[in-house]
């Protein structure tokens, strides 16, 4: 009969505790709220801990991995803009640029900029390849099911 007892203290605390994917269903909450608030540095991190604290939790890292993806391309972009915009000012100032010397200069910042610009660029690039990529993924297992 005493263990009888201790199997349903047991059962009851066990069954009251949250499920990881419970726990990370939350997380993805509020993920999602990061995300939609355009907080997507804050977002990367969180699904990083989402991540490391819930490797069993699939569903809810597939959905975090969506969001990944789009916050990883909303900061390409916006890096991307920004760039460009220096690069096109730095244009101008090289053609108003009063000695060699300080043109020299403004050119070095202008093939930085570029590189920059084209290694954002590529990734954007990417991350447009990955998520048709999973696109088709989650459609083909979808059928599969």
């Amino acid at each position: 009969m005493k263990h009888i007892w201790v199997f349903i203290v047991v059962l009851a605390l066990t069954s009251c505790k949250e499920t990881e994917e419970q726990t990370a269903a939350g997380l993805l909450g509020e993920i999602e709220m990061l995300y939609a608030q355009g907080q997507y540095g804050q977002t990367l991190d969180s699904i990083t801990s989402l991540r490391e604290r819930f490797p069993m939790a699939i569903d809810e890292r597939r959905q975090a991995l969506r969001i990944w993806q789009n916050a990883s391309l909303k900061m390409a972009q916006a890096d991307v803009i920004r760039t460009d915009s220096a690069l096109r000012q730095t244009l101008l100032l090289i053609e108003q640029a009063p000695d060699l010397s300080q043109a020299n200069r403004l050119r070095m910042r202008r093939d930085s900029l570029r590189a920059r610009y084209e290694a954002m660029c590529g990734v954007v690039r990417m991350i447009h390849f990955r998520q048709k990529e999973l696109g088709r993924a989650t459609t083909t297992s979808n059928v599969k099911k």
